[in-house]
């Protein structure tokens, strides 16, 4: 359904880039002619999708980068522009969440969730921005949300809380920089299994089936379906939409979105589940 090649000429920066959605977008859009340049923390992911990603043809490139450092953002952006040339499209989706009871959560767990989230999301905006004002140039900004961040969400409250804060940041900029020709646009997805994200959401059977049974086409999404989404939102295809939100969840939220259905699991099995976290990875945001 998509033109050939209808992101040709854009250079597309992915936060969070080097695997599961992050990288299943970088890939489409790819295919579709953008340059891609990808930032992540940990360089041997970032370059080995940047090395998968390249064989659809385009320009690839990637820098570390921890979002949470405003001044490594700016510096990255200032190297990727003098590599790469001006950026014209930034996919704000570098994200990090756990189930847990909100009792248990210490501000470290706190922390960890919003400063990626929502930290992450507005220094990459507000660099990014900066620069296109400065230059005079238009753009594009797509962030990730949650369909709960509307209504909020049991279990997984600092996620609600940060992309709460996604949300409203892309409804005001929205109109706040829309004089200057750049949108702001988001995407809400449902369940979507990635290797990182499903560990830390649904790491054990029953809770898998509880994801999936909540949706009313009866399965979960595929990466593929979200990144053609993303990619029509970026495009010139949709230039008139600004400060929506689309939601992908196979109708999710019409039954009750978010995490509340967890008040069913006991304390045993909230042990288990934090027993199953990896606290060696470093991309791994802990649950306590």
């Amino acid at each position: 359904m998509f033109a050939d090649k209808m992101l040709r000429n854009k250079l597309v920066l992915v936060t969070g880039g080097g695997t599961g959605l992050g990288k299943a977008m970088a890939q489409r859009f790819s295919e579709l002619g953008a340059d891609i340049a990808l930032i992540g923390r940990r360089e041997e992911v970032l370059a080995t999708a940047a090395g998968e990603i390249s064989r659809e043809g385009g320009r690839v490139f990637y820098r570390i980068c921890d979002i949470r450092d405003p001044e490594r953002v700016a510096t990255v952006m200032r190297e990727l522009e003098a590599e790469a040339g001006p950026l014209d499209v930034l996919v704000n989706n570098a994200a990090g969440n756990f189930i847990s009871p909100s009792e248990r959560l210490s501000h470290r767990a706190v922390d960890a969730v919003i400063d990626i989230v929502l930290h992450g999301t507005l220094y990459c905006t507000l660099e990014a921005g900066k620069r296109w004002i400065e230059h005079g140039r238009p753009g594009t900004v797509l962030n990730i949300v949650a369909a709960y961040a509307w209504t909020g969400s049991g279990y997984v409250m600092p996620s609600a809380v940060a992309k709460a804060g996604v949300l409203a940041a892309t409804r005001s900029l929205a109109v706040e920089w829309a004089p200057h020709g750049i949108r702001h646009v988001a995407i809400a997805p449902g369940p979507f299994p990635t290797e990182g994200a499903w560990q830390r959401l649904a790491p054990t059977e029953r809770l898998a089936s509880m994801m999936q049974s909540r949706v009313p086409l009866g399965r979960v999404g595929q990466p593929v379906e979200l990144a053609n989404l993303a990619a029509y939102l970026i495009s010139d295809y949709a230039g008139f939409i600004n400060g929506e939100v689309v939601t992908i969840d196979g109708g999710e939220w019409l039954s009750g979105t978010g995490f509340n259905s967890l008040r069913s699991l006991d304390a045993e099995e909230w042990d288990l589940i934090r027993s199953l976290a990896k606290p060696g990875r470093k991309d791994q945001v802990p649950p306590g």
